[in-house]
């Protein structure tokens, strides 16, 4: 027969001892998509400045993304001065973020003391070289799980991906497809809701022009332009306006 102390002493190794370890082993088997993770370098001082902002609060719209949406900086500045400057909007897009990015950055800093009345996310096309389609999926849920937690009042608008690459051959296109997929069931959460306005970039075959999108990835002042109305009627309504 066991001797009971001699249970209970395995017990208590197996919880000090082999139950860590089963966690760093789990922990290590996790793929980089969902792992957060932040980058040094000009990012790190435009993350900080965006935190400067944050700080300052009356922010009612946020932008989270990629280098597509910090270009509302750039060739988009004056669509988003149109649509956008009067309603307390903040830019916390960064230039080739990945969705472990992001995660890492709306943990330190990105939502401290704000609740916005809605997010606008559009995140993932950097991991589609790198990443599967069920592992950006995943990504993207745990973004989408950070604002739910952090400022639960806050309407999620989910936007679908945008296609890149000149065809529907293009096997990154493929992968945000499929990755697209996947998240649109999130819009079953009663505060967040899926949109997809990719087809409003392309031409009837599919197929991508250098004047909506110059390297086939980045948008121009006219790809903003129908970023902007082409959201705009279910913007307005999550706003309450």
């Amino acid at each position: 027969m066991t001797h009971p102390f001699r249970s209970i002493g395995y017990s208590l190794f197996a919880l000090f001892f082999l139950v860590p370890g089963l966690q760093a082993q789990e922990a290590a088997t996790q793929h980089d998509a969902i792992k957060p993770v932040p980058r040094q370098g000009r990012w790190q001082a435009r993350h900080e400045s965006m935190n400067r902002r944050v700080a300052m609060g009356n922010v009612d719209l946020v932008f989270i993304g990629d280098s597509i949406t910090q270009g509302w900086e750039g060739r988009g500045k004056k669509v988003w001065a149109e649509y956008y400057g009067k309603r307390n909007a903040v830019n916390l897009g960064i230039g080739g973020d990945r969705t472990q990015h992001v995660i890492w950055r709306l943990d330190n800093g990105n939502l401290d003391n704000i609740a916005p009345k809605v997010a606008v996310i559009m995140i993932g096309t950097n991991n589609s070289g790198s990443n599967t389609p069920e592992q950006i999926a995943e990504g993207v849920t745990k973004i989408v799980r950070q604002l739910q937690e952090k400022t639960p009042k806050t309407k999620i608008l989910l936007l679908a991906t945008f296609p890149r690459g000149a065809t529907p051959a293009d096997k990154r296109r493929q992968v945000n497809e499929k990755s697209n997929a996947l998240v649109a069931g999130l819009a079953e959460d009663a505060n967040v809701e899926y949109l997809d306005i990719g087809s409003k970039f392309l031409a009837d075959d599919g197929t991508l022009s250098r004047e909506i999108m110059p390297d086939l990835l980045h948008l121009s002042e006219a790809g903003y332009e129908i970023w902007a109305t082409s959201i705009e009627p279910t913007l307005a309504r999550l706003m309450g306006e």
